[in-house]
């Protein structure tokens, strides 16, 4: 995986600056607790919810199980209607494939719909490089490439800007991608949108060559399914001549049947609606409606890898509607740049760090960006349960062990900086097997209470610096109980 952010810290280091952005914080803090208010009430208007929610959980848990038999499938039928299907073992090569098919058209620009698989493989970039203009339509997305910024939320990407900004951005960069701002252009959200629909259209009009993700592929169809809110996809997958779409390949489905469940959960968890107001479907091309030649590259970059570990794969069953990101309270104070990912928030902490390894002072930094408070477990359509995937890979962080990288398995060395975890755990786990002394430590600790630091030493500083160690008891349960309940149980 080539998403990380180029130069960015470990998660507490990025942390720790982006929560002393007080305008940060401020847009933040209004814009996910808007979204997941409209979110719980939409939800609610459903009583079969939990088990729709069920539902998704076992049609994804299927579809991961038998994923090379739905693959194989899919590329038969995407085949059999009229498109070509490609296959990317990693980011280099679903990115050699994609600028070879964009040169073959003799092209040199491109119109995208929003996808994450493109953000993590670095597609803009490698475009770039080879001489193509990329062009993101979302508006969300548009904001982020006019800036030179980077996305900080899986649904909505330019959440860390407000309107002032946004205005800000337009009247100073559009003119150097295409149509200029209007004049005198406020930062009212009507006239942010007509710019942006005024800038993109000309685009829209002329592009030759579409790029796009996908939400789910149906393998009994060969369908593909981009769900959206503002048109934008639409016209980038109807428009041009030719389509892209790269998706990874655990976004399929079985059947048509399956959509059932999925186009009901993702519009209500993501944008609090519904249903998506456009819901654009294709399976391969057709000779008088939407493009003349279409292409998949499917990309598996780490997924593979996931997939093989028996707690890790349930990542795997993401939807990509960012609930999880909208409750969490340190993406809430932190934002997405921290996460130093393309995916941010605690579906990004346990994602990143399978697809891309924990060897990384980012990536082994990650299972630590959570309170393990689950609320992010709570909300998730597909109940991935987040919480226990950070506690596996914080263990994998600190202890090493077995694990798959690229196809084969290896053994890992436990990440820097964690000797004297270990050491805890290990003496830990010494004391809970030998009672006695368990029962003495605990005895020496209440009568030396009063002795006790208020903050820890050495490494446990970094700890205490933020927290209230908690204090001893004056008498440990084991003594109290004996005490209080012992005599009795014992003249039954």
């Amino acid at each position: 995986m080539s998403g990380t952010f180029v130069g960015m810290p470990a998660f507490p280091k990025a942390a720790h600056e982006a929560v002393g952005n007080t305008t940060l914080r401020a847009n933040l803090r209004h814009a996910t607790h808007t979204i997941r208010d409209k979110r719980a009430k939409a939800v609610a208007e459903l009583d079969d919810w939990a088990l729709l929610r069920e539902a998704g959980k076992q049609i994804k848990d299927h579809t991961l199980r038998h994923l090379d038999t739905y693959l194989v499938q899919l590329e038969e039928t995407v085949t059999a209607a009229g498109g070509t299907v490609h296959w990317a073992a990693d980011a280099d090569e679903a990115n050699r494939i994609v600028t070879h098919l964009v040169k073959d058209t003799g092209e040199c620009e491109v119109v995208k719909v929003k996808s994450m698989a493109t953000q993590e493989i670095g597609l803009n970039e490698a475009l770039e490089e080879a001489g193509i203009a990329a062009y993101e339509t979302d508006l969300a997305e548009l904001i982020v490439q006019l800036g030179h910024d980077r996305p900080s939320h899986i649904l909505v990407p330019a959440i860390h800007r407000n309107r002032g900004e946004i205005r800000d951005i337009f009247t100073k960069e559009m003119g150097e991608w295409g149509r200029p701002a209007p004049e005198g252009l406020t930062d009212t959200p009507a006239e942010l949108a007509e710019a942006a629909r005024l800038h993109l259209r000309e685009k829209f009009l002329r592009a030759k060559v579409g790029i796009s993700g996908a939400n789910f592929m149906v393998a009994e169809t060969g369908t593909l399914v981009v769900v959206e809110s503002e048109g934008n996809g639409r016209m980038c997958l109807t428009l041009p001549e030719t389509l892209i779409s790269v998706v990874g390949i655990e976004k399929i489905i079985p059947t048509w049947r399956d959509l059932e469940v999925f186009l009901q959960t993702l519009p209500r968890s993501s944008t609090a609606e519904r249903m998506n107001p456009y819901t654009s479907m294709w399976t391969g091309t057709t000779d008088t409606d939407g493009p003349r030649a279409f292409h998949l590259v499917l990309i598996d970059n780490g997924r593979t890898d996931t997939l093989a570990d028996e707690v890790g794969r349930q990542a795997l069953r993401c939807i990509r509607c960012s609930a999880c990101l909208n409750v969490c309270p340190v993406y809430e104070r932190a934002g997405g740049h921290a996460y130093g990912s393309v995916y941010p928030g605690p579906i990004g902490a346990i994602l990143s760090p399978q697809l891309r390894g924990t060897a990384s002072e980012i990536d082994a930094s990650l299972p630590y960006a959570s309170s393990l408070c689950g609320a992010c477990y709570e909300v998730c359509p597909v109940a991935i349960d987040i919480p226990e995937v950070l506690v596996h890979l914080r263990e994998r962080v600190v202890q090493g062990g077995p694990a798959t990288r690229q196809g084969n398995r290896v053994v890992l060395k436990p990440a820097k900086g964690h000797a004297a975890e270990r050491a805890a755990m290990r003496a830990a786990g010494w004391a809970f097997v030998h009672p006695g002394a368990l029962r003495a430590g605990q005895r020496m600790a209440s009568r030396t209470r009063r002795f006790h630091p208020r903050t820890l030493p050495g490494p446990g500083r970094a700890w205490s610096a933020t927290r209230d160690l908690p204090q001893v008891p004056a008498e440990p349960f084991r003594d109290w109980w004996q005490r209080t309940h012992g005599k009795k149980e014992s003249g039954k």
